[in-house]
C-alpha cells in the first residue's frame, strides 16, 4: 500500500509503498481508509515537540473513516463490511499489539492506529461502527476534532451557560471548542488566532466576538470584551508558552485555564502560582477525556438537527500525494479548518 512515512523529524513525510503484514493477530482489525484528518497533532510529532523519537520510521495519524476488510482473533465490536470512525483515544473493545510493516527491508512503526495510508491494521478499541450512508469525510472528524473538541467543553472546562470563555487558537479542534461553547450557551465566546481567515470560520461557529493576535494590543482587546474580573474559563490550543502565561493571566480570580496544546519539549511557562490555592484552575486535557465508543454515537445524532455543524469545518481535501502540501498550508495559515485527505481513489 502507499503510505506517508515520517523518516526524519523536522522533514517532509516519504510517500512511498510499505508492506503489511501477511496475517492478523488477536484484536487487530484490517480497514481501508475513506478519509482521514490532519491534526496539529501531527505537525507536533514532525517537528519532535516532545523531543527525539526513538521510533523511526513510523506511520502517523489518528483520525479517519474507513470501512473493514477483515477482523482478526477475538475482535466482536465490527465485522467486515463495517463502517467505521478511527479515533486515537480508547474505546471499548482489545486493544491488540501494533503491526508491523516493512519498508525498502527496513521496519516501519505504527501505533494502536495510523491514518496516512491507503490500508490500515488498527487495534479494535481504536475503531467505533457508523451508520454506512454517513458522509465519510464528516465521519472521520469524529475520530478528533469532534470528540476532543466537545470533550474539552464539557469534561475538562465543565462550561456552563453563561459563562465567559476564551480560545485561543481557532484551528481543527479550536474551532469545535467553540462550537461546544456555543451549543451550551457560553457568552461571550472570545476566539482568538493569528489569521483572519480561520476567525470568520470560528465566527460562523458560534464566536460572538474575534480578535486577531497579531495586533499589538490583543491582550487589551480580549480583556475589553471579557471585563475586569477576566474570564470564566480560558482554553489553550496553541502550546506556545507566552500564550498560555496570558491565558492564566485573563482566566478570573476562580476561573478555570484548560491546556490543550503541548508546549515544546524545554519550552517552560512561568506562572503565579499562589491563585491555584484559591480557586483558580490550570490543567491539561488529554482529548477531552472522551470514551468515543459512547460519544461518537450521541455527537452523531446531532447531525440532523443543524445544531452541531461540521460541514463548514472541511475547508480543503487533499489527495496522499499531496499531504507536504497540506501540511505546509496549515503551517503557513492557508486553510481555515480542518483539512482532510481523500483516500477513497475517486
Amino acid at each position: 500500500m502507499k503510505a506517508a512515512i515520517l523518516v526524519e523529524q523536522k522533514q517532509p513525510l516519504v510517500i512511498d509503498e510499505i508492506q503489511l503484514p501477511d496475517t492478523l493477530s488477536c484484536g487487530q482489525v484490517l480497514v481501508k481508509i475513506a478519509y482521514s484528518g490532519i491534526c496539529g497533532s501531527q505537525l507536533g510529532e514532525i517537528d519532535g515537540v516532545k523531543g527525539p523519537d526513538a521510533y523511526l520510521p513510523h506511520l502517523l495519524g489518528h483520525e479517519a473513516s474507513a470501512y473493514v476488510l477483515e477482523a482478526g482473533p477475538g475482535v466482536k465490536r465490527v465485522k467486515q463490511d463495517d463502517h467505521v470512525v478511527l479515533h486515537w483515544m480508547k474505546g471499548s473493545g482489545i486493544e491488540a499489539d501494533p503491526p508491523v510493516y516493512s519498508w525498502q527491508g527496513r521496519r516501519v512503526n505504527a501505533g494502536c492506529i495510523t491514518t496516512f495510508n491507503e490500508f490500515a491494521i488498527v487495534s479494535e478499541n481504536r475503531l467505533t461502527p457508523i451508520q454506512k450512508d454517513l458522509d465519510g469525510k464528516i465521519a472521520a472528524l469524529f475520530g478528533c476534532a469532534v470528540t476532543t473538541g466537545m470533550g474539552v467543553v464539557v469534561n475538562n472546562a465543565k462550561l456552563k451557560p453563561g459563562e465567559s470563555v476564551v480560545v485561543f487558537g481557532a484551528g481543527g479542534v479550536g474551532l469545535n471548542v467553540i462550537q461546544g461553547a456555543n451549543l451550551v450557551s457560553a457568552y461571550p465566546i472570545v476566539g482568538v488566532d493569528l489569521y483572519d481567515n480561520r476567525l470568520e470560520l470560528a465566527q460562523k461557529l458560534g464566536a460572538t466576538h474575534i480578535v486577531n493576535s497579531q495586533h499589538l494590543d490583543y491582550a487589551k482587546e480580549i480583556r475589553g470584551i471579557i471585563g475586569a474580573h477576566g474570564a470564566d474559563v480560558v482554553i489553550d490550543n496553541t502550546g506556545r508558552p507566552e500564550i498560555i502565561q496570558l491565558g492564566y493571566e485573563l482566566a478570573k480570580s476562580k476561573g478555570r485555564m484548560v491546556l490543550v496544546g503541548v508546549p515544546m519539549r524545554g519550552d517552560n511557562i512561568s506562572i503565579y502560582s499562589l491563585p491555584l490555592h484559591f480557586g483558580k484552575v490550570l490543567t491539561g486535557s488529554h482529548g477531552g477525556e472522551t470514551y468515543p465508543t459512547e460519544d461518537i454515537p450521541r455527537y452523531i445524532k446531532m447531525l440532523g438537527t443543524q445544531r452541531l455543524r461540521l460541514d463548514a469545518l472541511i475547508t480543503n481535501l487533499f489527495s496522499l500525494d499531496e499531504i507536504n502540501n497540506a501540511i505546509q498550508m496549515m503551517r503557513s495559515g492557508g486553510i481555515s479548518g480542518r483539512c482532510m485527505l481523500n483516500l477513497t481513489g475517486k
